[in-house]
């Protein structure tokens, strides 16, 4: 027994040496500091470094700085710096990189210019020393990035040119510090100069032109194979952070990197997207953020008069240098205050890039001690500031962001929306229940609706139990993406009834059906015409045919007709389209008349959508060879069709389907019917008059007189 207790004692000898012990302690406190803490409304992110402080070696030395810490914490800090790259909005990033491009600039020369002085005038530092803690200052880690991508804004456009600056901030000072090295060791010449530009242009070749491609090819041949993905994901970061470092800059970069070139192939919906947020902000961010904690050494305040002075003026300028970088940012881009006290917060916090550069001046003797121990209370301090300032920020723009008023948005805005996919055949069910995940409204807490209409025969008892035990995989990939699954069984002798009374008793906004297969057009699916799906199902219907991954999609093409834009069902379609497009980093390109452009130009402005809208005219419907020969075979094609009695209705319109399907036989194809808008006009009232003899007279006429009009330009 007292062997047993010394055996006890041993393994909790400070600092503790069990790697079991170790990593248990860690969750602990990544698991109860943040829920104790979020009770008197302090930021998580604080609680963890204020953690790393306690436990590390220069507070009560529970753990020490080991090599298992150090994996953990880089690859805590590069998760951070890789899903800033994946989360960026492509598309606003685009559009906003002139804005990212100046407030890279205002971060970069504000705190230096103000930084240099003080180093050298004030704290008496020689020219070398001033200038790479000038550059210090400019530079930040994006500690506090955590709390918007929880609360959901990490698309927002202040948080886009907050990320582009970062990363166009720390690479000139990383080259800074780089130049400054070469200058201190005698190597600055010109084969520094060549070596440091070519080795990132091979760099820039192998990460945005080979990378981009394997992914493709791999997320396209191992597509069933869900874990493989992740782990191909995190082989292409750590990979990306290596060649990095290799050309010559950090590895923070090579992560951020990785992000932006594999941003167009992960939609931010999908599963591989929720599991690479849920390990990184469980794990391995909570473990950098402790490591922090670890460095801060307190005892360096009661060391002397000149090291609280140094501490303090460091941090007064790292602080006072961003905040009016922020302000100039707001001042020039007219951004309202949040916005301002958003890309402070967010840009004001030093942790990886800054000791990077300080550690590596010290051990070269430009720095000295003061300049090391202020530096490590500078990040306390600033990570502090930063959390608070962020989080404050993060949740008023969270708040108006939900908030939208009815004359912004419209009664079209759907916030609780129910999709329903009625099945055919399980084995399409999967790129069908990916586009629903795609589409879906992430607010509405409803679940997407598996469906199947089961014949109403002896068999169907059985029928229902096999498509049960069919769709259990179903349930389990949306619980990945955290979207509930619902499944329903319907025994009827009419499948499309069956679909419409359905889509009614669950109140559903969408339907999603798949192609029918080894059929034409106007043949059977599911053993009706799909006629009478069309015209019962009054609801927005999606009829898909995937051919391929939509990894390998480039454009979003819309071909809207004529008065499309009159349809109820139009502004919730666009919100579709623009969240399809966002979610997939593709252009949207609408085939169409001007008025419809204008339309849907007006939606998106006042529904305040991020996306990007090129705009085709077409004049001649009927020459459909004027459509086909611009489209390419990675085209995304979407079809707004309408039905019968409806207001953009033409008879014209009901064979191009056929030609799509025939002419793109590669292509994703989309056909879009929306919310019926047909009104009941007066004639309905009066049951003997029937216009559908009426309606086919006068479509005939029109053909006619359509092939005589050929006929006399031919003669």
């Amino acid at each position: 027994m007292i062997e047993f207790f010394r055996h006890l004692i041993h393994e909790f000898k400070l600092p503790l040496s069990n790697p079991v012990l170790i990593f248990s302690l860690i969750l602990f406190i990544i698991l109860l500091i943040p829920i104790l803490l979020k009770k008197i409304n302090i930021p998580g992110i604080i609680g963890l470094i204020l953690s790393g402080v306690v436990i590390g070696p220069h507070g009560l030395n529970i753990l020490a700085k080991s090599s298992a810490v150090d994996l953990f914490s880089t690859i805590g800090l590069l998760y951070i710096m890789f899903i800033a790259g994946l989360e960026l909005d492509m598309n606003e990033f685009k559009a906003n990189r002139n804005k990212s491009l100046l407030f890279g600039f205002f971060t970069f020369i504000f705190p230096l210019s103000i930084g240099f002085p003080v180093c050298f005038y004030l704290l008496q530092y020689d020219y070398s020393a001033s200038f790479l803690t000038a550059s210090m200052f400019a530079t930040h880690t994006l500690v506090a990035y955590p709390i918007v991508s929880k609360l959901g804004i990490a698309k927002n456009h202040a948080v886009a040119i907050t990320v582009g600056g970062t990363i166009l901030t720390d690479t000139a000072v990383l080259i800074i510090l780089a130049v400054i090295m070469g200058s201190s060791q005698g190597n600055l010449n010109q084969a520094f100069w060549i070596k440091l530009t070519v080795s990132l242009v091979i760099f820039s070749a192998i990460m945005f032109l080979v990378i981009p491609r394997i992914a493709k090819w791999f997320f396209k041949k191992l597509e069933s194979e869900k874990h493989a993905h992740y782990i191909f994901v995190l082989s292409v970061v750590f990979f990306a952070a290596f060649l990095a470092e290799v050309a010559g800059v950090e590895s923070i970069i090579g992560a951020f990197v990785a992000g932006l070139a594999l941003n167009p192939l992960i939609p931010h919906s999908s599963a591989l997207m929720n599991r690479i947020e849920f390990i990184g902000n469980s794990l391995f961010i909570p473990f950098f953020l402790i490591s922090v904690g670890m460095l801060v050494d307190i005892s360096v305040i009661l060391s002397g008069p000149t090291a609280l002075i140094v501490a303090g003026t460091l941090s007064v300028v790292a602080i006072f240098g961003k905040w009016i970088a922020a302000f100039f940012t707001q001042i020039v881009f007219k951004y309202t205050r949040t916005e301002r006290q958003l890309i402070f917060g967010l840009s004001s916090a030093h942790a990886a890039a800054t000791l990077a550069v300080i550690l590596v001046g010290f051990k070269a003797k430009i720095l000295d001690e003061n300049i090391l121990n202020g530096t490590i209370i500078l990040i306390l301090i600033t990570c502090i500031v930063a959390s608070f300032a962020t989080e404050k920020a993060a949740k008023k723009i969270a708040i108006c962001e939900e908030e939208v008023s009815p004359q912004d948005a419209g009664k079209d805005q759907i916030f609780d929306e129910h999709i329903l996919i009625p099945l055919a055949k399980t084995s399409a069910t999967e790129p069908l229940l990916d586009f629903a995940l795609l589409i879906k409204d992430k607010k509405s807490s409803n679940p997407v609706t598996l469906l199947t209409i089961v014949p109403n025969n002896d068999q169907a008892e059985i029928n229902i139990l096999k498509y049960q035990k069919a769709v259990d995989k179903f349930v389990i990939q949306g619980s990945a993406s955290e979207i509930k699954i619902n499944t329903i069984a319907r025994i009827d002798h009419n499948p499309a009834s069956g679909i419409a009374r359905t889509s009614k008793e669950i109140m559903s906004d969408i339907v999603i059906i798949g192609w029918p297969r080894k059929t034409g057009f106007l043949d059977k699916i599911f053993g009706e015409n799909v006629d009478s799906i069309i015209n019962n199902v009054d609801k927005n219907l999606f009829i898909c045919r995937f051919q391929k991954p939509f990894v390998e999609e480039k454009r979003l093409v819309f071909i809207c007709p004529p008065f499309s834009e009159r349809g109820i069902g139009f502004s919730p379609l666009i919100q579709k389209i623009c969240r399809l497009s966002q979610e997939l980093s593709t252009q949207i390109v609408i085939y169409g008349e001007y008025k419809t452009h204008q339309a849907i130009q007006q939606i998106v402005n006042n529904l305040k959508l991020n996306s990007k809208l090129g705009f085709k005219s077409i004049l001649d419907w009927e020459d459909f060879d004027a459509i086909s020969d611009e489209i390419k075979p990675t085209d995304l094609i979407v079809f707004n069709l309408s039905r019968k009695g409806s207001v953009s209705y033409q008879t014209i319109f009901d064979k191009l389907p056929q030609k799509f399907e025939k002419s793109f036989t590669g292509n994703n194809l989309i056909l879009v019917y929306p919310q019926d808008d047909r009104k009941e006009s007066a004639m309905d009232a009066y049951e003997d008059f029937m216009a559908t003899p009426l309606t086919k007279g006068i479509e005939a006429i029109e053909q006619i007189s359509k092939g005589l009009g050929n006929i006399l330009k031919k003669g």
